[in-house]
């Protein structure tokens, strides 16, 4: 969704009409848009490229040859 969709093309009838559209922008703004400083990545690929980091797969102990 492009962040302006929705926003000043059509009066809105309800409420609803515009949360649904404010759902939508978030959606894309936290999503899908790519952002300059992070790589030209989306905010979620940084913080899932973040965590992951953090916290990397456990690795397997040495197995010890039985004597």
């Amino acid at each position: 969704m492009h962040p302006d969709y929705g926003l000043s093309r059509r009066p809105y009838k309800t409420i609803a009409d515009v949360e649904y559209t404010t759902v939508g922008w978030v959606d894309w703004y936290n999503q899908v848009r790519l952002h300059n400083s992070l790589g030209m990545i989306s905010p979620t690929e940084f913080d899932n490229a973040h965590y992951t980091s953090l916290s990397p797969e456990p690795q397997p102990a040495e197995q010890r040859q039985k004597t």
